[in-house]
């Protein structure tokens, strides 16, 4: 039986998601809008329940297209709070329109959303050696620095907790622990 991190077994959602997503490295701007806005989603609840509700959140939210989110009208809104297949929270849901409007500024500045994200772990993941979930922290300088930064460029619900767990989610930090089947071949990507 693989050995795998503590919370990666809760599910087979869990799992899957787990072995296969958390902690690779990604690079494309796309992946790491829908990363960022299920993580503002996140916010106060369990991964878990967001994953179950993956699917209809790509749907409601327009295969997390930025440009489209970041046109959404008070129609649109009242659509997404009546949706039962999402996390129906006013504040996120106009936090995620918000989040479209500064990704697209990010990229514009920057060229890519990956590029601006990428440079708070200087353009490579950073390898952590953690033995227990329990050593793994909430937030750490380089998140605090990013939630700092989006934060001044108009990203809502940015604050550090939240940009670690997307840096974990997006491989910008390997946070497997050291026992997981997935540790050493993530430590050697990039």
């Amino acid at each position: 039986m693989k050995q795998r991190c503590d919370w990666g077994s809760v599910n087979e959602l869990m799992e899957a998601y787990h072995d296969t997503e958390w902690g690779v490295p990604a690079h494309d701007d796309r992946k790491l809008f829908e990363y960022f806005i299920l993580d503002t989603f996140q916010a106060g609840l369990s991964w878990a329940i967001v994953l179950k509700k993956r699917e209809n959140f790509r749907k409601a939210f327009d295969n997390f297209d930025a440009r489209k989110i970041a046109a959404y009208d008070s129609k649109k809104i009242k659509a997404l709070l009546a949706d039962a297949g999402i996390i129906r929270n006013r504040l996120k849901i106009l936090a995620a329109v918000e989040n479209a409007k500064a990704f697209l500024a990010v990229q514009k500045e920057f060229g890519s959303f990956d590029e601006y994200v990428w440079q708070f772990v200087a353009g490579k993941p950073k390898v952590n050696s953690w033995k227990k979930l329990a050593h793994i922290p909430a937030r750490t300088r380089e998140s605090d620095e990013m939630s700092k930064d989006l934060k001044k460029r108009g990203f809502k619900f940015a604050g550090s907790v939240m940009c670690y767990a997307f840096m974990q989610g997006a491989g910008m930090v390997n946070d497997h622990t050291i026992n997981c089947f997935r540790y050493k071949p993530l430590s050697k990507m990039h």
